[in-house]
This record gives structure tokens, C-alpha cells and sequence, in this order.
């Protein structure tokens, strides 16, 4: 069992779906996941994702330029502090990034006010700090409880949309059955706290073959949202959901599936797991085509009625 005990299966409800998915407790539940410190962290993408050539994201509205060196990982603001180039189309030289127009080599040394930014790599996602987000900045970010062997995929989308509407999704489990069809065959709340719901779903697995588990969702911090499952095979696996906004009204939907198990074979299936992980993001990616629109037309109904 992960975490605290789950309490008994509740009776089945006789109230359909649209009435157990109450729009008060989701908006309820919302405030709650947006009340953590964020520490001023926010997900990039898969921590194998930046290698030695610069790679440029951009993060809470601004522009920066990712690479790695000998010693790690490395951020700092995409233009030069010389004459504004992006130094994303420059190179890497003994850890220094040099800018594409005139090689100027920029490091650990600031230069009026270009300098690096906190970065940190989990060795599944990478993150970076922005402190002037009016967030108190915090030493890391605040992560779940991930398991000691697994394999780990990882997918980065696009929605137009703010991050809020993507947490806002996944607080809504009841739409799973009737949104994905494809993936899940039933469902049912076990559990609903001001803070977190247990489930107890059914997800296909193999053509008619479905897999029965209970998964908590919980936010640790106002941009995340983790389900883990607690009961039934791979009990230990983890699915986080980050969501770190782009600019106004336009967020990246990051989603980390880290699968373990207890099964005797998982031993064998770790030394598969670069054939397996295409397979993770495949099935990932297929729900997140879903639910960016389910995350969007949220955030279109809640500019309307700003309007």
C-alpha cells in the first residue's frame, strides 16, 4: 500500500456521472491545488531532452536557452547581453554557451543582467526558477514520491489554455469513461477529500483485457498534479502532470508516467525500456489530444465569462 490506508469501497452510486462530477467540489478542489508554494519552479520538459547544443524554451513569458556541460545542466535568459541575439542558435565551448553573432562566451560570470538561473534535474524532468515571479523561492521543487526502479516516458504538449484549466482536468475523473472510451472501461470515486479523490478505474490494456487499479490524485504544488496508484498492479507508479504556462492564455502540458511493479518480469522489462517507453508516450500523447481540448474549451468559457 503507497501512502495512507484507502478506506472501504464505497456503495455504488445511483447518481450518473454528470451529478457525481459536481462543478462546485472540482472548483473547490481547484482553489486548494493552487493554494501550495510553487517555490517559483516550473517543469521544462524530459530531463533527456537537452544535451550539449542549446536548446531554447520559452517559460512564464520569457525566452531561455537550456544546455548542458560537464558539471550539468545550465539556463540563462535566450539574448545576448552584447546586442540581443539568440544564443539558442549558438554552440557549447568548455561549458560556456557563445553567442552565434560576435563569440561572445557566456558562463558562470555575470554580464550586466544576463546570468544564470536555478536550474534543477531529476534525472526524469529538469525545472527552472524564475524568483520574479513573486513566488518565495524554494532550494527545489517539491516532488512526489516516485519509485526506486521504473521506467519513466515522457510527453510535452501545447494547449491554449492557462495552467490552471490543465489541473481543472485532471480533478475531473468522472469524464474519463465517457471521454476516453478508448481507455478506460469503469469507474468509481473512493474516495473525495478538500484536497485529493481515489478512484477505482479500469483502464484497457490489452483489446478487451482491462486492468482494475486505485490511482489518488493529489497536487504538491500549484502547477502539478499527481496520481499514483495505491492498490492493484504496479501499485508504486506514478503519473505527474505539470503544467508551466508559456504566456498569457498558453501553457505546456508535461506529463512524466513513471511504471513500476512487483511483478518477477519487470527486472527483464527494465532492459526493454527503450523500446517501451515510444509506448508509454504513444498512449499518453492519445489522451492528451483529449484533454487539451477539454482543457481549452475550459479556459475559452472562463474568458467569456471574464468578458
Amino acid at each position: 500500500m503507497v501512502g495512507r490506508p484507502l478506506p472501504p469501497l464505497p456503495p455504488p452510486s445511483a447518481l450518473p456521472d454528470w451529478q457525481q462530477a459536481d462543478p462546485r467540489w472540482i472548483g473547490e478542489a481547484l482553489q486548494h491545488a493552487l493554494a501550495p508554494p510553487g517555490g517559483g519552479w516550473f517543469v521544462v520538459d524530459a530531463s533527456d531532452r537537452v544535451a550539449d547544443r542549446p536548446v531554447k524554451y520559452r517559460v512564464a513569458g520569457r525566452n531561455l536557452v537550456f544546455w548542458r556541460t560537464a558539471t550539468g545542466l545550465r539556463a540563462a535568459p535566450d539574448e545576448c547581453p552584447h546586442m540581443g541575439a539568440s544564443l539558442a542558435a549558438g554552440c557549447v565551448r568548455d561549458g560556456d554557451i557563445v553567442c552565434p553573432w560576435h563569440g561572445l562566451a557566456l558562463g558562470e560570470r555575470p554580464m550586466g543582467s544576463w546570468r544564470l538561473l536555478p536550474v534543477h534535474d531529476d534525472g526524469v524532468l529538469f525545472w527552472v526558477r524564475l524568483d520574479e515571479r513573486g513566488e518565495a523561492p524554494a532550494p527545489a521543487p517539491y516532488l512526489p514520491a516516485r519509485p526506486a526502479a521504473f521506467i519513466a516516458g515522457v510527453i510535452r504538449m501545447e494547449a491554449a489554455c492557462d495552467a490552471q484549466d490543465v489541473v481543472a482536468n485532471r480533478l475531473d475523473p468522472w469524464h474519463g469513461v465517457h471521454y476516453h472510451p478508448h481507455s478506460f472501461k469503469r469507474l468509481r470515486v473512493v474516495e473525495k477529500l478538500d484536497d485529493e479523490i481515489t478512484v477505482r478505474v479500469a483502464y484497457a490494456a490489452f483489446g478487451r483485457y482491462a486492468v482494475e487499479v486505485d490511482a489518488r490524485f493529489h497536487c504538491p504544488d500549484p502547477r502539478s498534479i499527481v496520481m499514483t496508484i495505491v492498490r492493484g498492479d504496479g501499485e508504486g507508479s506514478v503519473v505527474e502532470t505539470h503544467a508551466s504556462p508559456i504566456g498569457p492564455g498558453r501553457s505546456a502540458v508535461v506529463e512524466a508516467t513513471i511504471a513500476t511493479s512487483d511483478r518477477p518480469g519487470f527486472r527483464y522489462a527494465l532492459t526493454l525500456a527503450r523500446w517501451i517507453r515510444p509506448l508509454i508516450e504513444k498512449r499518453a500523447a492519445r489522451l492528451w489530444v483529449e484533454d487539451i481540448e477539454y482543457a481549452e474549451q475550459r479556459y475559452a468559457l472562463r474568458a467569456a465569462g471574464a468578458g
